[in-house]
């Protein structure tokens, strides 16, 4: 069969690499695909948000699953769009992508069906979300309500910063439109970790445990980011855990989508916050997570395409995944800059020296084929991924694997999976 990836990124270079050894697949395309997905199929210059170019593209080559990446295309419509043409696509509906597309939305959502979550309000006027920071005290979060690609939320740490974060979003500075409304929130304490499955509005079948690292400098520090890296399992989701995120926020939100009149089907996100026994939601998304993708799908022993095939036919109740009992690491490179402004153009070196270690891929994200050879193009540009027997094998290749790539400017997080060891 032919499949279609949508995305540019590191979780697209890791859906085409797990999907490309699926041996019901002749072919896969990527639009608008990286270098690293050319390396295993076929980059297609389509946007992402080009929904009509994609469809065309879709019939005319016998495409007989699409698979979604980013949250862009969901919120924009493209599985409505592509089931009204009796085409198989994985990923959720315009109006079940609204669970990420607003968080407004999904923090209603969580208060109406009780899926425990952080006190929250809801303003688009500066005055009163200043009367509700000084009520609440700090630590705050602020949450720009629309899509800002992993960068809208600030945690607070001062009054004048809080004060400075709202007023920069609802006047349109920061993140245009998806800061006109904004969503602050009591600060949660405890680790977090991300909580993904598989479901088809009914049925949900959970993926392996991960942790992402969203702070861009080591000890959670800076600004946050898409995401500097991701293990995977977290051990901070003992069974208890689990069992308590599968009954209180999967279950209960897919029930109330379903209530709602918005049935989820894909892959549902969800970042919780772990403190003791309680598990509170942050947020949702609606698509893999990106580094997590990557950690995950290396893990995943089962053949990725049936299950994608059941999610996109509406019945899951017969899948079943199997996972390596090994651990992975994926280690974020970025770009100087990052998260704020960053080069682009610079040279990247070593990317074949790195390929060589053993149970360690390096997937493309923010990279691009110029006559120079391969060249950064984006604020994360690599994603160092390692299997090991333990998670301290998989950090010690995945950083031997970072060791051997440079570019003027490089910088990653040296403490990725550290919250696993001291575990």
């Amino acid at each position: 069969m032919k499949v279609l990836v949508i995305g540019s990124g590191g979780r697209e270079h890791a859906l085409v690499w797990k999907i490309a050894q699926s041996p019901l697949v002749d072919k896969v395309f990527c639009a608008p695909g990286n270098p690293g997905t050319a390396q295993l199929g076929t980059n297609v210059n389509i946007a992402v948000d080009d929904l009509q170019g994609l469809l065309s593209f879709a019939k005319e080559n016998g495409i007989e699953l699409t698979v979604v990446g980013p949250e862009l295309p969901l919120s924009l419509g493209i599985v409505d769009l592509f089931e009204k043409e009796g085409l198989k696509i994985f990923g959720a509906r315009q109006n079940a992508a609204i669970i990420e597309a607003s968080k407004a939305f999904s923090k209603d959502l969580m208060k109406k069906y009780h899926v425990p979550t952080a006190a929250y309000e809801v303003f688009t006027e500066v005055q009163p979300a200043i009367e509700f920071i000084d009520k609440t005290g700090i630590p705050i979060v602020i949450k720009a309500d629309g899509l800002a690609a992993g960068k809208g939320v600030i945690i607070a740490q001062t009054r004048d910063e809080a004060v400075e974060a709202v007023t920069d979003m609802l006047s349109g500075n920061a993140f245009g439109a998806a800061g006109s409304r904004v969503v602050i929130e009591e600060f949660l304490k405890g680790e977090e970790a991300s909580f993904l499955a598989f479901t088809d509005g009914k049925n949900i079948v959970p993926l392996a445990s991960a942790q992402d690292h969203k702070a861009v400098f080591d000890g959670d520090k800076g600004p946050n980011t898409g995401g500097m890296g991701a293990y995977s399992p977290a051990p901070v989701v003992t069974k208890s855990i689990h069992d308590k995120a599968m009954a209180e926020v999967m279950r209960r939100t897919v029930d109330g989508m379903a209530a709602e009149g918005r049935p989820y089907r894909g892959v549902l996100y969800a970042g919780l916050m772990i403190d003791g026994g309680n598990v509170k939601t942050l947020e949702f998304n609606a698509r893999f997570g990106d580094p997590e993708c990557q950690p995950l799908l290396m893990r995943m022993k089962s053949d990725i395409v049936p299950i994608l095939m059941a999610v996109a036919s509406g019945d899951i109740s017969g899948v079943e995944i199997e996972w390596h009992d090994k651990a992975t690491v994926c280690v974020v490179l970025a770009a100087e800059g990052y998260p704020g402004d960053y080069r682009k153009g610079d040279v990247i070196n070593g990317l074949d020296e790195a390929a060589t270690i053993e149970d360690l891929v390096v997937f493309h994200a923010g990279t691009k084929a110029s006559e120079a050879g391969i060249v950064t193009n984006g604020g994360r540009v690599l994603g160092v991924t390692a299997l090991g027997a333990t998670v301290k094998d998989a950090i010690d290749r995945a950083y031997a694997g970072v060791a051997k790539i440079t570019w003027p400017g490089m910088h990653c997080r040296k403490d990725i999976g550290a919250k696993a060891m001291n575990r």
